[in-house]
């Protein structure tokens, strides 16, 4: 009797997801990293599952893979946090921002204030933010200027109170 699709999926992700998970969770040191690794890779399993001869192999060597791509995406990271980090050290203290601007970009959404902050506090140019983020370039510019655009309305706010 032959064993359904469905069937022979189900069972191997039950024996080989906890210990791709395990592995990755002792690559990563994150639970929800190594689990999200670990469901990636059986997502792409999943997706070329009929030409695939060697599932376990195929699991192990895409979260590697995976795995690999997350600690460069951590080491790019540390680059631009030592970067904001080197550069606020050596910049004088008389150029202070005006708080007001500070807390803006502060209050933007997440979505809008990272790439605020990497590309005009740290002087990133938007390819290297795209590359930060996992944003598209074009997603990025649409960001920044959507950031632009609300910081433009509260600073004329805020300007239009003051006088």
């Amino acid at each position: 009797m032959k064993r359904s699709r469905a069937t022979e999926a189900s069972e191997l992700f039950g024996v080989l997801y906890p210990r791709l998970a395990g592995w990755c969770r002792r690559l990563v040191d994150d639970d929800e990293t190594a689990h999200e690794i670990a469901s990636e890779a059986f997502t792409r399993l999943w997706a070329r599952w009929t030409s695939v001869e060697e599932p376990r192999g195929f699991l192990y060597v895409t979260a590697a893979n995976l795995v690999r791509d997350h600690w460069r995406k951590l080491e790019r990271e540390r680059r631009a946090v030592r970067r904001v980090t080197v550069e606020a050290a050596v910049r004088p203290h008389t150029e202070q921002a005006d708080p007001s601007v500070r807390l803006l970009v502060q209050s933007l959404p997440e979505r809008l204030r990272v790439p605020i902050l990497l590309h005009y506090y740290a002087d990133m140019p938007i390819r290297e933010v795209s590359a930060l983020t996992g944003r598209k370039e074009g997603t990025v510019k649409a960001d920044l200027h959507a950031a632009r655009e609300l910081l433009r309305v509260h600073l004329r706010r805020s300007l239009d109170h003051t006088l």
